[in-house]
Formats: C-alpha cells, structure tokens, sequence
C-alpha cells in the first residue's frame, strides 16, 4: 500500500510541477538565438550533446519541450520526480548519474548518439558538481561518437535563486528569458580529457559571456 500511495504523490507532484513551470515559463518573453546550431546538424542525420550548466537547465528543458529528445535524471526520489515531470513534458528520461548507474547510462547514452538525428540534453558538471567544472561523460560520449556539443546560456531578468553546492535558477512569471545555443563543438577522440575539457569549458563561458552582452543590452 506505501508503494501504491508513493506513486500516487509523485504523479500528484509531477502533474502540479508540470502545470506550474508551464505558467512561469509560457508566461514569460523569449528571446532565443542560435537554435540552427542543433537544429541544421539534425536535418543533416548528426547527433547532438545540449550541454547546459546544471544551475540553468530549466530554461533549455522547457523549451525543448514536446519534441521528444532525450533528458537525463537520477536514480533517487527526486530524479524520480523529476523524470516523471519531465516526461509530463514530452522529454524522453534516461535514470543514472555519474556516481550511481554511471557505466550502464553511459552505454545506454552512446547507444543513443548514434542513432541519427539523437539528442541528448546532459549537464557536464553533473548531479553533484563542483559547479561549472565538466566531468568525463560528456567529454567521453562526444568523442566515441561523434556527436556535436551545443553549448547553452540561460538568463533571466527575474528568478528566484537556491543555492545549494551549486546556484540553481527557477524563472519568475512575466519577466524575460534570453537563451542562446552556441556553436557547434567536435572533439577529437584522440585528444585527451583535459584539451578536451578546457576546450568544451572555453566554449561554454564563450556562448556564456556573449548572451550576457546580448542580455544588458535588450533588457
């Protein structure tokens, strides 16, 4: 009966956290630039990695909702809940982390990148951190595929902030949102993981420092 009663709350949880990020963010103005960077290179069969900082992820969730790409949460409660909204949502959810289920998503996530026209939606600082230092798996899936990283920015003009080991931003209702997809990013398998790394760190504070500019400048 608690299991029952369990699954009961969560899908109460989700069904309401699915109605409520819906209004901040359908409520909310978007200013979106640089969505050809993924969307050319799936018309053109490659797969893509969206790399997003864990603090921002919600921006780039919500708005890729309904399309049916691949999003990632963790195998406790709260990745429980957040799978569960996030196929609320129309996001296909993978279950594991880096520090449990790690081996087992990493091969289920390489199976997916490549199979044409895939994308991945991964946070490359992970469920636990340190902030914005990337670790391994994103660098590791990009290389034995082939897949692209698009690097993403998000940043509103009202938010609230929790804090934690990182600083996690849910978006206020009727502000406004400025998200941008940088270039494409190819790594090369021969390279190693600290080229690779400052290569993906480098073109994440890149996409960014220009929303940034772009952001005080059309608010």
């Amino acid at each position: 009966m608690k299991n029952k009663y369990d699954n009961f709350l969560l899908s109460v949880q989700a069904s309401l956290a699915k109605w409520i990020l819906y209004f901040f963010y359908k409520t909310n103005k978007w200013d979106v630039r640089g969505s050809n960077n993924f969307k050319l290179p799936l018309k053109n069969k490659k797969s893509i990695i969206l790399s997003c900082w864990h603090g921002q992820l919600l921006t780039p969730f919500m708005h890729l909702m309904n399309k049916k790409f691949y999003g990632l949460a963790g195998l406790n409660k709260d990745g429980e809940l957040i799978s569960r909204i996030g196929i609320k949502l129309g996001w296909k959810m993978l279950r594991g982390s880096s520090s449990k289920g790690g081996s087992k998503i990493f091969v289920k996530i390489v199976k997916i990148l490549r199979q044409p026209s895939s994308l991945v939606g991964i946070t490359p600082d992970g469920p636990k951190g340190p902030e914005r230092i990337p670790k391994p798996g994103v660098i590791k899936a990009a290389q034995k595929t082939g897949a692209l990283i698009i690097p993403v920015s998000a940043i509103s003009t009202k938010n609230w902030q929790f804090t934690n080991w990182h600083t996690f931003f849910l978006e206020k209702p009727f502000g406004k949102i400025f998200l941008q997809y940088g270039e494409p990013l190819q790594l090369d398998p021969e390279h190693d993981f600290e080229t690779c790394k400052k290569l993906l760190s480098d073109a994440m504070d890149k996409v960014e420092s220009t929303n940034k500019e772009y952001a005080k400048n059309n608010t």
